[in-house]
């Protein structure tokens, strides 16, 4: 690791601490709040301050020309990761890992969730960060997006239907006993008209709302902020902002005072990575609608902090902005995410914890699974960690402006697609159709047949050399590097439970023998 990594930005140079920062921080203290914001498909180039050289010197890429200044401050005052991938890029399996600190295998939600996947839904026997915290006295809200359920015919307002009409069925109502320790509820599973939002209350009351869903919700998170200020309980609340997730095509999907900071810009300036794919024009004409949620969530966000700090929580509550995968927008290939591609594996991590965390860059490769553990561990519930839990507790490494000699190397890469299906077309089970890993230098990505499970396609970048994933690596031509990195690759599987593991899927290639 670099070790100037750790150097505070926008601040004169950081004395570093001894190792010893961590390790009796929390005793006595009370329990911190926690705000975890989580807008959809938001990916990390797209926040301005990347742009700028504290930011920038850390990184390989060029920011998206967004504006983004609460975020901006925001940096400012947070620990940055350049590195925080979504090991499984899709909204579902994110969701997942982020609740319950386990893989795909283990949460049970290996797919997104719709009604024709049944075998794709949060297990209710697993115990999630919410289960954990409220177990230990914390009050649990969650606010907007959830996408974790199966859909089913239960609909609170017409009992015995689906609460909508698709097929297949992507939205659906979460009764109580599925909530998993949350408190307040003002959420839905996956909508996307972002102007005509709708959500489920705690009781089950259906609210539709003809307003910009993350305006709404911002409005929303105050209220619940405000109703907690003389409670003296500590709070956990998600806040799940569906833009800038698809549609992004209109001023439907975003606010015009957003859109017109980007509509005369031409496209050539507004997608400035080398890598955009010229056959995608139509994805192309979305960036000015993309960049104007962008801007809209950093404005909610805004508000947010400002609550915050109006009522006076700010110093006792560590907040987290980050998003559940990225976005290609016209990079590469058209699907905007579930790929190894760099636009939408790496997504933004900033975690701010007034006095317990100082503010600075760091290239740590965090994975979602790590999300889970330490959170709980910074809240000062590190011995409630659940077993069941396949992540890492990063705390140390957050809380010290020096490298440590255990961070993470690696994180994992999965793919999957739909499996079996039964005599009524229902998938029972997926297909873990690509694995691989990421370094602080290379990406790899094995795809393999759905018949015969030998290898099909191999994605292979050197990310120094090439951070724009222009050149697909020869394997023959690097073969110790391919070697070396497949070599990661189970005991990563193993952490994970992974069906390739277990399977030994592509055993000639990758040393199943000795997982470390």
């Amino acid at each position: 690791m670099n070790i100037s990594r750790f150097t505070s930005v926008g601040l004169k140079p950081l004395t570093l601490v001894s190792g010893l920062i961590y390790g009796g921080l929390l005793n006595g203290a009370d329990h911190p709040n926690i705000i975890y914001v989580m807008p959809d498909q938001f990916r990390n180039c797209a926040m301005h301050f990347w742009s700028e050289p504290d930011f920038n010197r850390y990184v390989r890429f060029k920011a998206d020309p967004t504006h983004t200044p609460h975020l901006d401050n925001f940096a400012r005052e947070a620990v940055v990761l350049t590195s925080a991938m979504s090991n499984c890029p899709l909204s579902s399996p994110h969701r997942g890992m982020l609740m319950t600190g386990m893989y795909p295998d283990g949460s049970g939600v290996a797919l997104n969730c719709n009604s024709d996947r049944p075998s794709s839904n949060l297990k209710q026997d697993v115990v999630t960060i919410s289960d954990v915290l409220s177990r230990n006295g914390y009050d649990c809200a969650y606010i907007g997006k959830w996408h974790l359920d199966f859909p089913t015919r239960n609909n609170p307002q017409h009992p015995g239907t689906y609460v909508e009409n698709r097929n297949p069925v992507w939205d659906t109502y979460t009764p109580k006993d599925q909530r998993h320790g949350f408190d307040f509820w003002y959420a839905y599973n996956t909508f996307d008209e972002h102007k005509t939002p709708h959500y489920w209350d705690t009781n089950g009351e259906r609210h539709d709302i003809h307003e910009w869903s993350p305006e709404y919700e911002a409005g929303k998170t105050i209220e619940y902020l405000k109703s907690r200020k003389q409670s003296g309980q500590p709070f956990f609340l998600v806040i799940g902002f569906n833009p800038p997730h698809s549609p992004y095509n209109s001023l439907n999907d975003c606010m015009e005072q957003d859109y017109d900071l980007y509509k005369n810009v031409p496209l050539s300036e507004l997608l400035v990575r080398p890598n955009i794919n010229p056959e995608l024009k139509k994805k192309q004409a979305c960036a000015p609608y993309y960049f104007a949620s962008v801007t809209g969530d950093d404005r909610e966000f805004g508000k947010i902090l400002a609550a915050l700090k109006e009522l006076g929580l700010d110093k006792n509550t560590i907040v987290v902005f980050s998003s559940d995968h990225g976005e290609t927008m016209a990079s590469h290939v058209e699907d905007p995410k579930n790929s190894p591609y760099i636009e939408a594996l790496n997504v933004p991590f900033m975690i701010r914890y007034p006095e317990k965390l100082k503010p600075h860059v760091s290239d740590l490769l965090l994975s979602t699974p790590d999300v889970m553990p330490t959170l709980l561990s910074l809240a000062g519930l590190k011995k409630e960690i659940p077993a069941t839990v396949e992540g890492n507790d990063l705390t140390p490494d957050l809380m010290s402006l020096k490298p440590l000699k255990n961070a993470p190397t690696a994180v994992l890469y999965i793919k999957n697609a739909d499996g079996n299906r039964d005599a009524n077309g229902k998938v029972i089970s997926y297909f873990p159709m690509s694995r691989g890993v990421k370094t602080d230098r290379y990406t790899l990505a094995l795809t393999i047949d759905r018949k015969t499970n030998v290898l099909k396609s191999v994605l292979f970048f050197d990310d120094v050399k090439d951070p724009y994933q222009l050149h697909n690596l020869s394997v023959k031509d690097n073969r110790a590097v391919f070697q070396s990195l497949c070599k990661l690759m189970p005991a990563l599987l193993k952490r994970a439970n992974d069906p390739w593991y277990r399977e030994k899927i592509l055993s000639d290639i990758i040393p199943y023998s000795n997982p470390k």
